[in-house]
């Protein structure tokens, strides 16, 4: 039976405008622009379009701020970060209901998943913000200044947590640019930090397209720049924040290793989450399932049977697995994808569920017969699309997972303990999970090699990307 969240419990204004010095502000150019519900193509609201002027007056009211905050001791930091951590537990239902309307979700994800871990990352980087002497020992450490920080639209409140927690617990403020589809939830963070009291220009949010974001990027009152999202993107960040600070969390195309000693059933469900969570918008998926030989027919009957029992619909119903693909160009670009995939001579098997008539939906699907040289195999789709290679010997899995452009993460599966240390001593991947997949905690740093990016977020390291030690 349906078991829908009401919408009821979020009061959406008709327009938003940028955050800006503890005000809200309208759009210099006084343009707007809609945000969508993916399940149903319906708007939800109109968010300002920032331009030039727009982000020159949020730096400048985080430069005006700048002072007053890192003058600050860092136990009274600390207590405003706690308040921030507090509210959104207090206010989580209103902000799991959001994010699914806004990003396509299902809530049981939201809930479950990304509104405990955004106050975690508040409640942890609370607690540093009066021991940063500690966390260097034997060197000084000072804020880097203002900090300018662009998010992604998969994990929208996430990111903004993992963003702005280390920095401002280290003494820096901060200008934050959402995504354009996925807006919402950080215009609503605009009013937890109001009612935790938070000095006004110590966080700014301003929205846009992707011109927002490079005005922001290379305006020259920011001294870092943080940016998670594609490589394409990140590499033209890169570009334009010349002589600033910068960490680069980027694309990812990881391999899920299943070796012939592995509980299968348990490695079938870390599969289906670690590519079917979230609809594959997650950098760090397992879109690569890498399955030894011997048990590959085994491994993809129960994966097919496992498949056919997801529940794809509505994202505001308790019971859905699988939600809306967040827009309708990251429809496309999935749908491309899957030409390619039957043009390189894979073959395609999907999951059994109707799609809704409304909305943008795409099933749960994965590629047989796919080798290195596929598209399949070496570019990052961002969708519920598995690629499914297999592997005889332990050194071929660590050869064929290592032979991508991408370093962001990667998983394990045997009843073997030397197997896995054996195994992580090879690879090349930010993250390696043993026997379970895409877990996060906020003391675990987090981050890529090669084309996904450098810098790490998370942990005692995450503090380190916004500070100035000597």
């Amino acid at each position: 039976m349906a078991a829908p969240e009401a919408r009821t419990i979020v009061q959406l204004a008709d327009r938003y405008d940028h955050y800006i010095g503890g005000e809200w502000v309208p759009p210099s150019s006084g343009k707007y622009f809609a945000t969508i519900d993916p399940s149903s193509e319906g708007v939800l609201s109109e968010v300002a379009l920032g331009e030039e002027a727009d982000v020159g007056a949020a730096v400048h009211a985080a430069r005006v701020a700048l002072p007053g905050w890192s003058a600050l001791p860092g136990a009274e930091r600390g207590k405003a970060l706690f308040r921030i951590a507090r509210i959104l537990q207090e206010r989580s239902r209103e902000f799991a209901v959001l994010e699914s309307m806004d990003g396509g979700k299902p809530i049981r994800e939201s809930r479950d998943v990304d509104i405990p871990l955004a106050a975690a990352h508040f409640f942890y980087y609370a607690g540093w913000a009066d021991k940063l002497e500690y966390a260097f020992p034997g060197r000084s450490v000072r804020p880097l200044g203002v900090a300018a920080q662009v998010i992604p639209w998969n994990f929208p409140l996430l990111m903004a947590a993992w963003k702005l927690a280390p920095a401002l617990a280290c003494g820096n403020t901060c200008v934050l640019k959402p995504a354009e589809t996925t807006p919402l939830t950080a215009l609503l963070l605009a009013d937890v930090l109001r009612q935790a009291g938070l000095q006004p220009g110590v966080v700014n949010i301003v929205t846009g397209d992707g011109g927002t974001g490079a005005g922001l990027v290379r305006h020259p009152g920011v001294d870092k720049v943080a940016f998670t999202g594609s490589t394409a993107v990140g590499k033209e960040i890169y570009r334009r924040a010349a002589g600033k600070r910068v960490t680069l969390e980027l694309g990812g195309k990881a391999a899920n290793i299943v070796f012939e000693d592995a509980a299968l059933d348990q490695a079938v469900e870390g599969i289906v989450n670690g590519i079917y969570f979230n609809q594959g918008h997650v950098c760090c998926a397992g879109s690569r399932l890498l399955v030894q030989e011997s048990v590959a027919e085994s491994l993809l009957r129960k994966l097919r049977h496992r498949m056919d029992h997801l529940i794809l619909g509505d994202p505001l119903d308790k019971n859905t697995d699988v939600g809306a693909i967040n827009s309708r160009e990251q429809l496309s670009r999935i749908q491309e994808y899957q030409a390619v995939g039957v043009a390189e001579g894979a073959e395609i098997y999907q999951a059994s569920c109707a799609l809704p008539e409304k909305g943008y939906w795409y099933p749960p699907t994965f590629f047989t017969g796919v080798s290195q040289s596929h598209r399949l195999a070496q570019e990052e789709i961002f969708g519920p699309v598995l690629a499914v290679i297999t592997f005889r010997t332990p050194e071929e899995a660590v050869e064929k997972a290592n032979n991508t452009p991408y370093g962001l993460s990667a998983g394990i599966w045997t009843d073997k303990g030397s197997k896995i240390f054996k195994m992580l001593g090879k690879m090349r991947a930010g993250v390696v999970w043993a026997n379970t997949f895409n877990k996060f905690d906020p003391t675990s740093p987090f981050g890529g090699y090669k084309e996904s990016g450098f810098g790490r977020e998370g942990g005692r390291h995450g503090l380190a990307a916004y500070l100035d030690v000597r």
